[in-house]
Order: C-alpha cells, then structure tokens, then sequence
C-alpha cells in the first residue's frame, strides 16, 4: 500500500522531452494531454508505444485497473531519455514509486542513469530487463503457431512468407524472422504488442513484464 502522502498530482511534462507521452491507464491506446493526467501514485517507465499497449493490455487482462490505483505508464520515446523521466517523476521530483523496463543491451545504461539517481540497482529500482526486447518475450510467451496464427488472423501471412524466403531470413529460426516481421512496418510493434498481449495466456505473461506490475 503506498502511503497516502506519496500520492501527488503529476507535474505537466516539460517540453524538453519531445514527444514524450503519459498514458492514461484504463482507456487502452490513448494518451492524456500535458496537465490532465491527475494524482497519480506510481509510474511506470517504458521506453516506447510498445511497450505501454502491451503493459495496459496484460493488466487488464490479469485484473487490474490501472488507471482506478492511480499508476500511469509513461512511453519516454527513448531509453536516453530516462535521467530525464527520473527528475521528473523521482527522488528530485514528487517522488512517486518508479518502475520501468528495458531491453537487455540496454541494461548497462540503465544501471548507471539509476545510481546516479540514488535508486539502487536495476532490480532495487524496480526496472525489469527483457531477454533481447518487448517482441522477443511475447513471441515466446504465446508461442510460434500462436503467433503466427495472430498474422494470419491478420491476413499478413503471406507477406511474412515473403520475407520468409529473403536470402537473410530462409535459415534462421520462425522466432526470429517473426521477430524481424514486426519490426518491418511502421505501427506493426503497436499493433501486434496489443495482438499478441490479447492471445497469450496472463499465466504465462513474460516475467519482465509481470515483475513490473508486481512492483506497482
């Protein structure tokens, strides 16, 4: 239970951040303007759009209702743009519960911006690290064949088999080139983070991600 004293209206994003966006939890896929976000206890860090639609869909999808505990989960459009989000949201700041993911090659950055912010390590501050990043533990948590039937339930089946037979992609495992498949259209990350978060079974949401709503 968060003390009642730790809960703060947060402070507008200042426009040094461009594009940064809080996300009202609760009304999936929408983000609030600068000022309207209310008294919020805790935030969650993520790096991108992602990462916010897969986080909001696997709470809901476990019982939770975000945006009724007063935890938002902010998209910071970047990982350099943490030490930023951490005075912001931080010890320096209204100093709300913090927790955040990351990829893993990511981690090492991660890890110093924190101990220069007086929060421990990666783990102690609450941040979780993905295996390689958001897409590689969705796939593996609703699996190959559930993955795939999701694109073809988009009718993009025929375009992954296409990229599937590219001289770079005909050896490498269906993981991967399903990985790759998401990465090669613009909104393709969101749309299947949201897909792939609605197909899994929420007893079998990736522990980073599970690790981080346990910490809010």
């Amino acid at each position: 239970m968060i003390p009642s004293d730790r809960v703060v209206a947060a402070p507008p994003p200042p426009g040094s951040v461009p594009g940064a966006t809080v996300s009202t939890p609760g009304t999936l896929g929408t983000v609030s303007a600068p000022g309207t976000l209310g008294t919020v206890s805790a935030v969650v860090l993520v790096e991108g759009t992602s990462d916010r639609v897969a986080l909001e869909v696997l709470a809901r999808r476990r019982g939770r209702d975000l945006s009724a505990e007063r935890v938002a989960v902010v998209a910071m459009h970047g990982i350099t743009n943490l030490r930023t989000h951490l005075r912001r949201y931080g010890p320096t700041g209204p100093d709300l519960r913090i927790a955040g993911l990351c990829d893993a090659a990511e981690e090492g950055y991660v890890a110093a911006v924190l101990q220069d912010a007086g929060l421990g390590t990666v783990r102690e501050a609450g941040f979780r690290v993905c295996r390689a990043d958001l897409e590689d533990e969705l796939i593996t948590a609703v699996g190959v064949a559930g993955a795939l039937d999701v694109i073809d339930a988009q009718g993009e089946l025929r375009s992954l088999r296409r990229l599937q037979r590219q001289p770079a992609q005909r050896d490498r495992p269906t993981h991967d080139q399903v990985r790759r498949f998401l990465s090669g259209r613009s909104g393709n990350k969101e749309r299947y983070a949201r897909l792939f978060a609605e197909a899994l079974d929420p007893d079998r949401t990736p522990a980073p991600l599970a690790g981080v709503l346990a910490r809010v």
